[in-house]
């Protein structure tokens, strides 16, 4: 059985829950429930706190894990990110008063405050900086204004709350993090129920990327009408009972469909029709 680990709280919880459950899997009614086992699918889930995560999966304890790539570089563990997951987008920047430092290498001999004492010390190190690092959780943005350190490292989505607390954001990123699954580092990955498991999840992210067009056209448009719609191999064309006509299925990216409809209305397409996916197999 495939034991699994899932956030059970925070940013990271609910999207994880939804992606495994469009990808088949059951998944918990009761937030108190902290083991779920699925035997459908022979895989037993764990709802576990996002930072822990990596340090179940890196000790060999749990076979695969959901969570953040900022909280996994930051846990030290030996696990490895396996695949992008495309949801809790995060930045991880500094930030300070306004005059205080332009950027990292201005940090020597200051205190920098934050959740992700690990993923710091190793950027400083990268960076060749002496500078102190001070574990706090929660709200870093007062240690400033306490005077417990010159400069934070957090998480930013709008920068609001810092630019509130007199605070700017400086230097370049630290890291762009978001939900990766992750495996213990050096594991096979050719093991059938992890390579399940990974199409599974791969086919969510495809259903979330594309919907499916159908179209009628005439036979002399086809050509100029496939090189809008080439779907991910080739689309399927099929003849209709009015001669002269097709019928065009094909995948198209989403967030592209308006457009394509449009130019395919111009070309002389009828009946264009969009559809969502809901699970594939690539």
């Amino acid at each position: 059985m495939l034991r699994i680990a899932v956030p059970n709280k925070g940013s990271l919880s609910e999207p994880a829950s939804a992606m495994l459950h469009e990808a088949g899997y059951r998944q918990r009614k009761d937030r108190r429930e902290l083991v779920l086992v699925d035997s459908a699918n022979d895989v037993e889930f764990f709802f576990l706190r996002p930072r822990d995560i990596a340090v179940y999966v890196g000790s060999g304890k749990l076979d695969i894990g959901i969570t953040g790539r900022d909280l996994l570089l930051d846990s030290g563990s030996q696990a490895e990110e396996i695949m992008q997951l495309g949801f809790a987008g995060s930045t991880f920047r500094y930030a300070t008063r306004p005059g205080t430092a332009k950027d990292v290498g201005d940090f020597g001999g200051m205190t920098i405050a934050t959740s992700f004492s690990g993923l710091v010390t190793k950027h400083l190190a990268d960076h060749g900086v002496d500078a102190s690092v001070v574990h706090l959780d929660g709200a870093v943005e007062t240690a400033i204004q306490l005077g417990v350190a010159e400069i934070i490292a957090d998480v930013v989505e709008t920068g609001t709350t810092l630019r509130n607390a007199g605070l700017e954001i400086i230097g370049e990123p630290i890291l762009e993090s978001e939900a990766v699954v992750i495996r213990r580092a050096g594991a096979p990955l050719d093991d059938p129920k992890v390579q399940q498991f990974l199409r599974r999840m791969q086919g969510v992210l495809v259903a979330r990327r594309y919907v499916m067009m159908d179209y009628d056209i005439r036979v002399e448009h086809v050509e100029r009408a496939v090189s809008l719609t080439p779907g991910l191999e080739s689309p399927t064309v099929s003849p209709l009972h009015h001669e002269g006509w097709v019928a065009v299925r094909s995948m198209v990216p989403a967030q592209d469909a308006q457009r394509i409809m449009d130019e395919l209305y111009e070309l002389g397409a009828r009946a264009i029709l969009t559809t969502g996916i809901h699970a594939c197999r690539l």
